[in-house]
C-alpha cells in the first residue's frame, strides 16, 4: 500500500513537473534539436512580456542588457566594454513628435475638413527645429526632382514616396524642397512597391542620434516633413480633376507625373520634446588560440533593441521584438554556451557584440564601428545577425554585399555543407545591407556580411517572407507565438556555428575584393 502511495506520488509530481515545464516553454514539442531548444528557451527570456520590447534607453532595455552580460560571463567570455566590464555606454539625444498635442488637418475655406490619423495614416520625421504650427498651400510635384521645384516657396510640396532606382529618394526630395524655400514637404507611399509594402501604424515619431544633446544646437533641418498613406491621397488632391488612382499607377511604374495645385492648404499642429540618455553595447571577448592571429578579431553581432511600446495593432501595444532581433541575440549567448561545453578554442579571438539602437539608426553598431574597444585595424570582419526569419524550409540564403569580401567565399563553402544555396541581394531596392549593423563595419573598412532567408518568386516560401513583413515586422505580432520552422532555425544557427569557426581559422585575413563599391580607400587603423 505505502508502495503504490509512494510511486503515485511519484507520477503526480512528474505531471506536475511537466505541466509547469509546458507552461513556461510552451513550443518545446515542434522543436526536435537540444541545441535549438536551448536557444529558444533564451529567446523565451529576452522577448517576453517582462522584457517589454527592450526599447532603446528604457529600464527594460537595461535588464535585458544585464541579462546578456550575466550570460557572456557564465559562458567564459571576457569583458569587451569600459571600466573591466561588458558594457559600452553609447550617448544619445531624441526628438520625438508626441500624439498629445500633435494634429494634422486638411483645410478648406479656413475650415478642417479631414483630420488625418497621427501615426495611423501620417508621421512626421521629428526635428528640434519644427515650428509649433504649420499652415500652407499644397502643390503636388511628382517625383519632386529639381526640374520640378519651381514655384514651391511657401508651399507644403507633396510627392511621389518613390523608394526605386532612378527616381529622387527621400533626402534628395527634402533636399530640392529646402533648396527651393518651400515650409514642408509630404511623401505619399508607393502601394506598388510590394517587394516591402508600407506598414502602418507607426509605433511613434521619433529620430534619436549619437552623443550627448548639445546645447543651443538645433537637430535636423527645420523642413517639415511628412509621410502619408496612399489611402489618404484621393482626398487631398479632391478639386483637382485629377485621377489619383492614376497617379498612383503612374508612380509605381516610375512614369512620367504631371505638377499641379491642389485648392486646398495642410495645418499641422505639432508637440515636439528632447531627451538625453545613454544605452549600453554588450560585449564578451573569446581569446583566440594562435599566437600569429589571437590579435585578430572576428566580430559577431545582433542588436538587443526593440521597439518597447507604441502605437497599437489589434489592440496590441507591446512590440516584443521576437525574431527582430532577440533571438539572434539569443543565438550569440547559445553559440558562446556550446564553445564553453564542448572547450572549443579558435585562432582568431572572436568579439560578442550585441548592440543597442539599432531600430533608431543603427546606433549601436555604428558607435562601436567609431570606438571599437580593441584597435580597429585588428578588426577582421563582422558576421551579423539581424533580417532572418525561419519561416519556411532552409534552402536559400541571401546574403547582400555576397561578392563585394572574400567572406561570401567563407560562407558559400559552409553553405555548401548543408545543401544551401548561397545569393546575392536580387531586391536592390530594398537596400538590405544599409539597414544592419555590419554596415557600419563596410563604411570602416571592415569586411562584414549578413543573411537572409530566401526563395524562388511564386513559392509558398515567398508567400510567407511577404506575410511577414506585412503582418509583423515592427509591430507587436513579431512575438513568442508566431508560426516558426524550427527546423530551418537548426539549419540555419548550424550555419552560422560552422561560417564563424570557419572565418576564425582560416589563415589568410578576409578582404574586399578587387571592384568592389563597398571597398575603402584605405584599410582602418
Amino acid at each position: 500500500m505505502q508502495q503504490s502511495l509512494s510511486l503515485l506520488i511519484l507520477a503526480c509530481s512528474f505531471v506536475l513537473a511537466s505541466a509547469v515545464a509546458s507552461a513556461q516553454h510552451p513550443r518545446d514539442g515542434e522543436i526536435h534539436d537540444p541545441d535549438t531548444k536551448a536557444w529558444w528557451h533564451t529567446t523565451e527570456d529576452l522577448s517576453n512580456d517582462g522584457m517589454e520590447g527592450r526599447d532603446t534607453g528604457s529600464a527594460a532595455y537595461q535588464r535585458a542588457a544585464d541579462y546578456v552580460a550575466q550570460r557572456f560571463k557564465k559562458a567564459g567570455l571576457q569583458p569587451a566594454g569600459e571600466n573591466g566590464g561588458y558594457f559600452q555606454t553609447v550617448p544619445m539625444h531624441e526628438v520625438a513628435v508626441e500624439p498629445s498635442g500633435t494634429s494634422i488637418a486638411l483645410v478648406r475655406n479656413g475650415a478642417p475638413e479631414l483630420r488625418i490619423k497621427f501615426l495611423y495614416e501620417a508621421t512626421v520625421t521629428p526635428a528640434s527645429n519644427l515650428p509649433a504650427h504649420t499652415e500652407a498651400a499644397l502643390t503636388f510635384r511628382g517625383y519632386c526632382g529639381k526640374d520640378a521645384m519651381g514655384g514651391v516657396e511657401g508651399k507644403i510640396v507633396v510627392c511621389f514616396g518613390a523608394r526605386r532606382a532612378g527616381l529622387p529618394t527621400g533626402a534628395e526630395r527634402e533636399a530640392n524642397a529646402r533648396a527651393r524655400h518651400a515650409l514642408g514637404i509630404v511623401s505619399v507611399d508607393d502601394p506598388y512597391f510590394t517587394i516591402e509594402p508600407p506598414r502602418w501604424p507607426s509605433a511613434y515619431a521619433r529620430t534619436v542620434q549619437i552623443g550627448p544633446e548639445p546645447e543651443h544646437v538645433e537637430i535636423g533641418t527645420g523642413l517639415l516633413a511628412i509621410r502619408l498613406s496612399a489611402v489618404v491621397f484621393p482626398k487631398l488632391i479632391e478639386g483637382t480633376g485629377q485621377d489619383a488612382a492614376a497617379i498612383l499607377k503612374a508612380g509605381g511604374n516610375k512614369e512620367p507625373l504631371a505638377s499641379f495645385d491642389l485648392p486646398a492648404k495642410l495645418r499641422v499642429v505639432l508637440h515636439v520634446t528632447r531627451r538625453a540618455y545613454s544605452s549600453p553595447n554588450v560585449l564578451g571577448i573569446l581569446p583566440g588560440s594562435d599566437e600569429e592571429l589571437k590579435d585578430e578579431y572576428l566580430v559577431l553581432s545582433a542588436h538587443l533593441d526593440g521597439y518597447g511600446y507604441g502605437t497599437p495593432v489589434n489592440g496590441d501595444n507591446l512590440y516584443n521584438g521576437a525574431l527582430d532581433d532577440a533571438a539572434y541575440v539569443a543565438l550569440l549567448i547559445q553559440f558562446a554556451d556550446d564553445i564553453k561545453r564542448n572547450h572549443r578554442t579558435f585562432k582568431r579571438s572572436i568579439i560578442f557584440c550585441v548592440f543597442t539602437g539599432e531600430e533608431k539608426g543603427l546606433l549601436g553598431g555604428t558607435y562601436f564601428a567609431t570606438h571599437p574597444t580593441v584597435r580597429a585595424g585588428q578588426l577582421a570582419a563582422d558576421v551579423n545577425l539581424d533580417q532572418l526569419r525561419p519561416l519556411f524550409p532552409l534552402k536559400i540564403l541571401t546574403a547582400p554585399a555576397l561578392d563585394d569580401t572574400t567572406l561570401g567565399q567563407l560562407a558559400s563553402e559552409a553553405a555548401r555543407e548543408y545543401g544551401i544555396e548561397l545569393r546575392p541581394d536580387r531586391e536592390p531596392d530594398r537596400h538590405l545591407v544599409q539597414r544592419a549593423d555590419n554596415y557600419p563595419f563596410l563604411r570602416i573598412g571592415v569586411p562584414a556580411i549578413g543573411f537572409i532567408f530566401g526563395y524562388d518568386p511564386g513559392t509558398d516560401a515567398e508567400e510567407r517572407y511577404r506575410e511577414w513583413y506585412r503582418v509583423r515586422y515592427h509591430k507587436p505580432q513579431d512575438d513568442l507565438t508566431q508560426p516558426i520552422d524550427f527546423d530551418a532555425a537548426t539549419k540555419f544557427n548550424s550555419f552560422f556555428y560552422t561560417l564563424a569557426g570557419l572565418i576564425a581559422d582560416t589563415p589568410q585575413r578576409p578582404g574586399f575584393r578587387p571592384g568592389s563599391p563597398l571597398a575603402p580607400s584605405k584599410a582602418p587603423d
